[in-house]
């Protein structure tokens, strides 16, 4: 049986969806991030979102911590110069600024309410609301953004974002997530495979030239070592199965992901920590305010929905 419980616990009021085998803890003060997702595999918890110890850490640390679940809205990764130009007008925009491009948009840290939450025998859900008041200059349009978490059997986790024009011209959108997972150790111990065989080529600041470049890496498991990346991948399309497989064979548990036609890009990033590894779904480019790729264009009382779904399950270690 589902249920959906509020709580304060470690200096957060949160929302947990939870059943016998999952615990997922949503702060809606926070930015309404997932924070931790507790799934039993194997026989034992393991918390499997990189997150913050309270809402003081949150605060204080959001940004130093790479925005660890993160909702990019309105734009998503970077905004070169944080400038661009729309409908005829020139705009300077920026909440949060990195290499002189502005980025991971305006609503990281926002409060979300709750308006919505219901339980049953299949599932638990809650929905979060949010309304942008066009306080930064930079992005003078007003709209509504509603999170909507669903936990299901299986250790299926589904997020839907739906956002709404609220303003009385057209406004430009993009929608993303932030999210570190950790399966237990370093992520150099996880097999890794992406649905992608090609990159957006970035110059030195991480701003997309135009241009693509072939990937090779992690067409089939493979180990991610001491790889970096920082990069965007355009995902196959159509899309069969998995977008990508995270995999510890160690600790014998996996990660799936299964976006949305909403969310055809694929930002991986591995910190230096190596402690987790953001992968983040993204509708549009970074700097997609400019370069127009995968960026929405919503009319007056448009709304646009984003989905993504995760997926752990326990997997038997790889024969070597």
């Amino acid at each position: 049986m589902f249920s959906v419980i509020q709580r304060v616990d470690g200096g957060f009021e949160k929302i947990v969806l939870q059943n016998e085998t999952n615990r997922v803890e949503i702060i809606p003060n926070c930015g309404g991030i997932l924070n931790a997702w507790h799934v039993m595999v194997n026989g034992q918890w393991l918390n499997v979102i990189d997150g913050y110890e309270s809402e003081t850490d949150f605060r204080q640390n959001c940004e130093n911590k790479g925005f660890r679940s993160c909702k990019l809205s309105p734009y998503v990764c970077r905004i070169k110069n944080g400038q661009y130009h729309f409908n005829g007008v020139d705009y300077n925009i920026g909440k949060f600024g990195f290499d002189e491009n502005s980025i991971h948009g305006l609503m990281y840290d926002i409060a979300f309410d709750e308006v919505h939450q219901q339980a049953d025998e299949m599932m638990a859900m809650v929905q979060l609301e949010t309304c942008y008041a066009a306080t930064d200059a930079g992005f003078p349009f007003q709209y509504t953004i509603m999170v909507e978490y669903i936990l299901q059997e299986g250790n299926s986790l589904t997020l839907n974002t739906r956002v709404l024009n609220q303003h009385d011209t057209d406004i430009p959108m993009a929608d993303g997530w932030h999210p570190y997972f950790t399966l237990g150790g370093s992520i150099n111990e996880c097999h890794f495979t992406i649905a992608s065989d090609t990159m957006l080529e970035f110059d030195s600041k991480l701003i997309p030239t135009g241009e693509t470049v072939p990937f090779h890496q992690f067409q089939q498991p493979e180990l991610i070592a001491e790889t970096f990346l920082d990069n965007s991948f355009l995902l196959r399309n159509p899309l069969f199965g998995a977008a990508c497989v995270l995999t510890n064979n160690k600790a014998k548990i996996q990660l799936e992901i299964f976006p949305e036609d909403s969310y055809p890009i694929l930002q991986v990033y591995t910190p230096d920590h190596r402690n987790s590894i953001a992968i983040e779904n993204l509708s549009a480019a970074p700097d997609a305010f400019n370069n127009s790729i995968g960026i929405v264009t919503l009319e007056p009382n448009e709304t646009k929905t984003f989905s993504t779904t995760y997926k752990i399950s326990s997997v038997e270690p790889a024969i070597s």
